[in-house]
């Protein structure tokens, strides 16, 4: 005998509903992503606006030609103030780059590092699982040059269009005149010349500086905080830099974790950062007859760039800016790390 179904009993075949986990687990990393977009992005324009004059003055010392026109960090400073556009106008130019650019960057090394600590868990049982109980240290550092690696691809257009922005001005070069040094003309100077691809020109000094810079800032940042709980008499479990904790590090121990996270990201890869920035104002360093006539084969490359530098000024050319860059770093990011933390714990 033939049965009928009710449509009570009817099966669900077209929308099957998800089980109520797997709604909550994706509400929740919506929300996540969202906290690490929001709050990594104020940190980042916070931490950008305190350091912006000294990356001004460490891109120019970077990028100078041989021989040098600056003697020092001092004296990049003073011609800067001097300058015949303005002091302010001179140390904050090409700043609204990098607050997008630190925007992008904080935002996406926050997101990325807090996805690659998911994924890490997923694919390696042995890791420990509890919800709230942080990744090994080692862990911790790979998920960070994960998420420099990804953030990379991101932050060299902007990065290269900051450089050229500030490159000192020079009345000899129409290449660097203010009225084609703002961010839209930049961009359409590239693309005109050198192609999509141009924007991306320094990509593996960005690639190594963010892969292993990411991976010593995180890594020293959680190994900083492990440190202080551990020589601490209190009993609060100091979350990681995108683990929501029920108690939070105290904050001079985020500041004192952050600013030694700074150090270590700007020290280790530095060189990195000498060659790319050198890279990207190539053309600006040279007459405007050259410049316009410079293709792709003829730019110099990674290696090529760096070996130039170590020829003309040794291992001190690699290393020109990094004192300034290092002081400026710490409480820069002293403040990311603390903003975003105290953001988190704010909002809940």
């Amino acid at each position: 005998m033939a049965s009928t179904l009710t449509k009570d009993h009817a099966p669900h075949l077209g929308n099957p509903t998800p089980p109520p986990g797997v709604v909550s687990m994706v509400e929740n990393q919506g929300i996540e992503a969202f906290k690490d977009i929001a709050f990594g992005s104020v940190a980042g324009i916070t931490g950008k606006i305190m350091e912006h004059p000294f990356d001004t003055v460490k891109v120019r010392l970077q990028s100078q030609p041989y021989p040098p026109i600056y003697s020092g960090p001092v004296d990049c400073f003073r011609q800067s103030l001097r300058s015949p556009e303005g002091a302010l106008r001179s140390l904050y130019r090409g700043v609204s780059a990098p607050l997008f650019g630190a925007a992008i960057e904080t935002s996406s090394l926050f997101f990325s590092y807090r996805i690659a600590q998911s994924a890490l868990q997923t694919v390696m049982p042995t890791l420990p699982q509890q919800k709230g109980e942080p990744l090994p240290l080692r862990a911790l550092v790979a998920c960070g040059a994960i998420s420099g690696a990804v953030t990379s691809l991101l932050l060299t257009p902007i990065e290269l269009v900051k450089c050229k922005m500030q490159y000192p001005v020079s009345s000899s070069s129409s290449v660097t005149a203010p009225k084609q040094r703002d961010p839209i003309s930049i961009i359409a100077c590239v693309l005109r010349q050198h192609g999509l691809l141009g924007l991306w020109r320094g990509q593996l000094g960005t690639l190594i500086r963010e892969t292993g810079g990411s991976a010593a800032w995180f890594g020293c940042y959680e190994g900083v905080l492990i440190a202080l709980r551990r020589d601490s008499s209190t009993t609060a479990h100091a979350p990681t830099a995108n683990t929501k904790a029920p108690s939070p590090s105290p904050l001079h121990h985020q500041l004192l974790a952050g600013a030694s996270a700074g150090v270590a990201y700007n020290f280790a890869f530095f060189p990195a950062d000498t060659i790319k920035a050198r890279m990207q104002t190539e053309e600006l360093a040279s007459s405007s007859s050259t410049a316009r006539s410079l293709t792709r084969k003829q730019q110099t490359t990674f290696w090529q760039t760096g070996m130039d530098i170590w020829k003309q000024q040794g291992l001190k050319g690699l290393y020109r800016g990094c004192g300034i860059t290092v002081s400026r770093a710490a409480p820069s990011s002293a403040v990311i790390f603390a903003l975003n933390a105290e953001l988190r714990q704010w909002v809940g």
